[in-house]
């Protein structure tokens, strides 16, 4: 079951036990447009947009993250041995835009011993692929005019998983940390967001397979989603009024 953090599904546990579908549903509404000085031509455009705004994860919540499963087959050692030798600090670097892939490859290993680069980068591309059932999940949204956007961390590699999956068909790299300089689980990542959006953090519905990264969400104000499988999501967002209809994919 997608433990939404599902429990409080996923206000704070200060609140209220969960409300029926319609009025959950309003709450976004209102949450939208609450307290704030914003501008009449600010408030419009919010009024106007169909909330909640939905963001999510991308790895191993949207696409199967080569890394835990074929970059140590790659690099012909264990798990446990490849975190002891990688760098430690080098992936979050990269993450994070500070380096290029070149200082990366410089940096992988604490070492200095160099690798195949272009190897690796190949392995991963052959090791992305969508999650079981959640681009119907992702399609479906996107035909409700649902606002989409990925919150995730992730180096540049992002666009070698969009030249491959599309998922710019449903959804926008808005929140990728390489683009906007902070990783979840940091307060800053969460708030960035929401200054970006330009909505309250309580009309932000946020899914993510670390309960790390949700508990973080639910901590500003946002509504947290622990991603298990497509199924479970789609139960959890239905709890938060959002149906999800879906057919076999292609």
């Amino acid at each position: 079951m997608v433990s939404v953090v599902r429990s409080t599904l996923l206000f704070a546990p200060s609140k209220p036990s969960p409300r029926p579908r319609a009025t959950m549903a309003a709450s976004f509404s209102a949450a939208g447009t609450g307290a704030g000085a914003a501008p009449p031509s600010t408030q419009q455009r919010r009024s106007s947009r169909k909330l909640p705004v939905l963001l999510f994860d991308v790895m191993d919540t949207i696409v199967r993250d080569p890394f835990y499963h074929d970059i140590p087959a790659f690099f012909k050692m264990p798990m446990k041995e490849l975190l002891e030798s990688k760098h430690p600090t080098a992936w979050v670097e990269f993450e994070e835009g500070l380096i290029d892939e070149n200082e990366l490859a410089r940096k992988f290993f604490k070492d200095g011993r160099s690798f195949d680069l272009e190897g690796l980068k190949e392995c991963m591309v052959r090791g992305y692929s969508y999650v079981d059932g959640i681009e119907a999940v992702l399609c479906s949204l996107k035909q409700n005019d649902y606002e989409l956007h990925a919150f995730t961390n992730y180096p540049v590699w992002y666009m070698m998983i969009e030249d491959k999956l599309r998922l710019s068909k449903y959804l926008s790299w808005t929140f990728c940390s390489c683009l906007i300089g902070k990783r979840k689980p940091s307060p800053d990542s969460y708030m960035e967001v929401v200054h970006h959006l330009g909505v309250e953090p309580g009309s932000c519905v946020f899914i993510d397979d670390r309960k790390t990264n949700v508990e973080a969400a639910i901590n500003v104000g946002m509504v947290g989603l622990h991603f298990k499988s497509a199924d479970s999501l789609k139960q959890d967002l239905a709890l938060l009024g959002i149906e999800v209809v879906t057919a076999a994919h292609p």
